[in-house]
C-alpha cells in the first residue's frame, strides 16, 4: 500500500502505488480500514466542521421590500402585477365637481406626472449624451472579463497538463524503479541461495575433514599397536 515516512523533516516514499501489487489480497482491505478507523479516532466527531464559527446573520442586508418578497415566496403567493394607478390622471368624481380640494388634488397629481415625465426626458438626454461612452466602458469591462476568463482557462489547462505529465512521470519512474527493485530482489535471492549452498558445502567439507582426521587418527593408533 502507498505510504510515506518522515525522517529529519524529509519525506521518503516507501511504497510504489503504480507498481505494488497485492491490493486485492485477503486482509489488505481490512488492514486499510483498520488504519483509517484508528486515524479517525484522533479527531473530534462533529456533523458540521464549521460549527466553531459564529452563525452569520443572513438578514443583516435584507430590506423591507426583500423581507416582504421572501415572505410572499414562502407563502407561495402570486406576484402582484405592476400598478399603473400612479400614472393615471382621473378627474374628480361627479359628486366632487364643485369641490375645490378635489380639483386641487387633480392639479397636484398632474404636476407630479409632468415632473416625472420631465425627469424621464432629462434622463434620456443624459443617456443620449453619455450612454455611448458608458456602453463602451461596459464593453471594455466585458472584454477585460473575457480576457481574464481566457487567461484563467489557459492557466487551468496548463496546470492540468502539468499534473498529467507529473502523474505520467511518477508512473514511469515507479515502473522503472519497480523493475529495478524486482531485478535486485531476484539477484539478492540468487546470492542468498548461493551463499546457503556455499555454507552447506563448507559444513559438508568440514564434516568430511573431521571424519578423515578421525579415520587417520584411528589408523595411526592401529599402526602404533602393530609396531608394539
Amino acid at each position: 500500500m502507498a505510504g510515506t515516512s518522515s525522517v529529519a523533516g524529509e519525506v521518503f516514499v516507501d511504497a510504489l502505488p503504480y507498481f505494488d501489487q497485492g491490493y486485492d489480497a485477503p486482509g489488505v482491505r481490512e488492514a486499510a480500514a483498520a488504519l483509517v478507523e484508528e486515524e479517525t479516532r484522533r479527531y473530534r466527531p462533529t456533523k458540521n466542521y464549521l460549527s466553531y464559527l459564529p452563525t452569520p446573520d443572513f438578514s443583516a442586508f435584507e430590506t423591507e421590500i426583500m423581507r416582504n418578497e421572501f415572505e410572499r415566496l414562502a407563502a407561495r403567493q402570486p406576484l402582484e402585477l405592476l400598478s399603473m394607478k400612479r400614472y393615471e390622471l382621473p378627474a374628480p368624481s361627479s359628486g366632487q365637481k364643485n369641490d375645490i380640494t378635489a380639483w386641487q388634488d387633480c392639479v397636484n397629481n398632474s404636476m407630479a406626472q409632468l415632473q416625472h415625465q420631465a425627469v424621464r426626458i432629462e434622463n434620456l438626454e443624459l443617456m443620449a449624451q453619455y450612454g455611448t461612452n458608458a456602453w463602451k466602458v461596459s464593453n471594455e469591462c466585458y472584454n477585460l472579463a473575457q480576457t481574464l476568463l481566457s487567461n484563467l482557462i489557459h492557466c487551468c489547462t496548463v496546470f492540468r497538463k502539468q499534473i498529467q505529465d507529473l502523474n505520467w512521470q511518477r508512473k514511469n519512474d515507479q515502473l522503472s524503479g519497480g523493475a529495478k527493485l524486482r531485478e535486485l530482489e531476484s539477484n539478492w535471492v540468487s546470492l542468498v541461495s548461493k551463499n546457503y549452498e556455499i555454507e552447506r558445502a563448507i559444513v559438508q567439507l568440514e564434516n568430511d575433514v573431521a571424519q578423515l582426521r578421525h579415520q587417520q587418527g584411528e589408523e595411526n593408533k592401529e599402526n602404533i599397536r602393530q609396531d608394539f
